[in-house]
């Protein structure tokens, strides 16, 4: 869930002209910009994720595959111990292969909220997939620059009844290129719970993306989960199929 202005700082002040209000797109048809540029009707990356602690640090690598937003599969690749573990998420059921074991488990309510290997997502992170065009309310709030780029500050309200988490969520979105660079959110009573950073723009997918995203749950000190991501394609050839429990074995 950007868009820039590059300020190149000459001798002397140049004004530059305020865009006309027809120039600029509104705030849900910016967000619909920002959602579609890092999605994809299917994908598949590599990425090592860092958990990070005041007293000690873990890295995980893993290759994801997901359709739309109702399928995804995460293999994790390394630290050693953990290579062959398997998550797989079909709708709202998360199973977990665990080749130590040879079995398979389907993730009991009682666990949801549970972390998720170590870092601060939780397993239910992992099934709640709201939707940020339909579930919100949205309203262009301010300007900022961030990383040399111009951005629209947006706000996001949940509608009633909407099944969401975020009693309100900000977001920062590149005025030039729709990347999303920046998210802070709220609980129901106003009070800021995590804060999302986007770094190291590149081409991933053919796509113009940040390749890192620092999650930080701001009320404990020390911690955070880094996302380094090294290889993305978009829409390739996956089908429900890919998805099932009989892959979780095979997709090693």
């Amino acid at each position: 869930m950007l868009g820039f202005l590059l300020f190149i700082i000459f001798p002397g002040i140049v004004f530059l002209p305020s865009p006309s209000m027809q120039d600029i797109p509104d705030a849900k048809e910016i967000i619909r910009k920002a959602d579609e540029k890092r999605r994809g009707e299917t994908s598949v990356a590599e990425l090592t994720i860092f958990i990070k602690r005041p007293s000690w640090s873990r890295e995980i690598s893993v290759k994801t595959w997901s359709m739309n937003t109702d399928y995804s599969l995460i293999l994790i690749t390394a630290p050693a111990r953990d290579q062959g573990t398997v998550f797989l998420k079909r709708n709202n059921e998360i199973w977990n292969w665990i080749p130590s074991i040879d079995r398979n488990i389907k993730l009991p309510p009682s666990m949801m909220m549970q972390s998720w290997m170590g870092s601060d997502f939780t397993n239910d992170d992992l099934i709640k997939e709201s939707s940020i065009i339909e579930d919100y309310s949205h309203k262009i709030v301010g300007d900022s620059v961030i990383l040399g780029r111009g951005c629209y500050k947006i706000e996001l309200i949940p509608k009633p009844d909407a099944p969401v988490v975020w009693g309100k969520i900000y977001s920062w979105i590149d005025k030039v290129d729709f990347i999303e660079l920046r998210s802070e959110l709220y609980d129901e009573e106003g009070f800021l719970i995590n804060e999302v950073v986007f770094s190291e723009i590149k081409q991933l997918g053919g796509r113009k993306l940040p390749s890192v995203m620092e999650y930080i749950p701001v009320d404990k000190e020390g911690h955070k989960t880094v996302m380094h991501y090294h290889n993305v394609e978009y829409n390739t050839k996956l089908d429900e199929s890919f998805f099932s429990l009989q892959n979780m074995k095979r997709v090693q």
